[in-house]
């Protein structure tokens, strides 16, 4: 690889050139993955295309993960990179239907960077690591030269054993599967916009950020036969649902008039020209269900605080694969489509 350039989001043009769309749930980052990283790393873990993977170790089921986190800022309305390093993996982990155990974390820290900084960092990650009911049981630090680190970054891996009884994931998906949403979209991204822009509205918007397992406990209390769970964070609901239908060969048919958007995440994206369906979110998932446990699957997670919003708002159709479409308001119908980048970079 000759050159890695930070661009405008981009066709991914050449073998030798690599064009990145600021990390995450875009075009590129899927070319990224499907040209370099699964061809050199392919393993059946990997071939599940999850939020993490599945192994087995004396017997027991594992699920494990691991995710960087770039935030900028590092402290916004309702979290921290503190909080995000933490449930940002716990919920990939519940994403696989396993109760979150144990964590580490590497700290990427820039040379002059507070103390008081990283206290307040750290002092968020343990309260979010005690919420979440994980331990942490490993970690590293790094220094880099000052201008080089933009403060600090934070690396976490986590394992967490499988309570799921049946396989979670994309290849569980089925045509007449309902598409269930644990709550309003939107308040992440644009609490970090305002920000990072130092922008104010009327009504204060706090991210979302929250750990994810107990609403997916819940799930597996009432029984409910659940094929696929995915988080809603980089590049938001529409990206999650076409990388869902891609890998299984699917169709989606999905609901404007049911998504729930609150009115100032609403009024936000209509002024700076957002589609929250892109949006990102760090405490709402999309469950994917049969039509029979839909009805059971809404009351186990709206008994949750986290998924108390939780809606019904599409199903899994045969076709046409590969492809998400939206009912709008009017009635009227239109492809969602993956982005070719991110609307918001740097948000989590």
């Amino acid at each position: 690889m000759k050159e890695i350039q930070f661009t405008c989001p981009a066709p991914l043009v050449a073998a030798d050139r690599v064009l990145l769309d600021h990390g995450g749930g875009g075009k590129l980052t899927q070319q990224l993955i499907e040209r370099v990283f699964l061809p050199a790393f392919r393993s059946p873990a990997l071939e599940a295309r999850h939020d993490g993977g599945v192994v087995e170790a004396g017997g027991v089921r594992l699920a494990m993960t691991t995710d960087a986190y770039v935030v900028h800022p590092l402290f916004f309305p309702g979290g921290s990179i503190g909080e995000l390093g933490v449930y940002g993996t716990v919920n990939d982990l519940a994403m696989c239907g396993a109760r979150p155990l144990y964590l580490t974390a590497a700290f990427i820290l820039e040379e002059g960077l507070p103390m008081e900084t990283l206290r307040r960092v750290t002092d968020a990650a343990a309260e979010a690591a005690r919420r979440a009911g994980v331990a942490l049981v490993a970690g590293d630090t790094k220094v880099v030269d000052k201008g080089k680190g933009d403060g600090l970054f934070m690396v976490t891996a986590g394992v967490g054993s499988i309570e799921a009884p049946n396989a979670i994931g994309p290849a569980a998906v089925q045509p007449g599967d309902v598409i269930l949403l644990s709550g309003d979209l939107g308040a992440h991204g644009v609490a970090i916009l305002s920000v990072r822009e130092g922008l104010e509205f009327e009504s204060p918007i706090l991210s979302d950020t929250a750990p994810l397992w107990e609403p997916v406990e819940a799930l597996l209390q009432a029984g409910v036969e659940i094929h696929c769970l995915r988080d809603l964070t980089r590049g938001g609901l529409a990206s999650a649902l076409n990388e869902i239908a891609s890998a299984r060969g699917v169709g989606m048919r999905i609901e404007e008039a049911l998504i729930p958007v609150s009115e100032p995440v609403r009024g936000a994206c209509e002024i700076l020209g957002l589609d929250p369906l892109y949006v990102a979110n760090e405490g709402r998932f999309a469950a994917f269900v049969p039509a029979a446990h839909a009805e059971a699957a809404l009351e186990a997670m709206r008994r949750v605080a986290v998924s108390s919003g939780a809606v019904q708002i599409g199903e899994v159709t045969p076709e046409p694969p590969g492809v998400v479409t939206l009912r709008s308001r009017i009635g009227g119908s239109r492809v969602v489509d993956m982005l070719s980048g991110e609307q918001l970079p740097r948000i989590c």
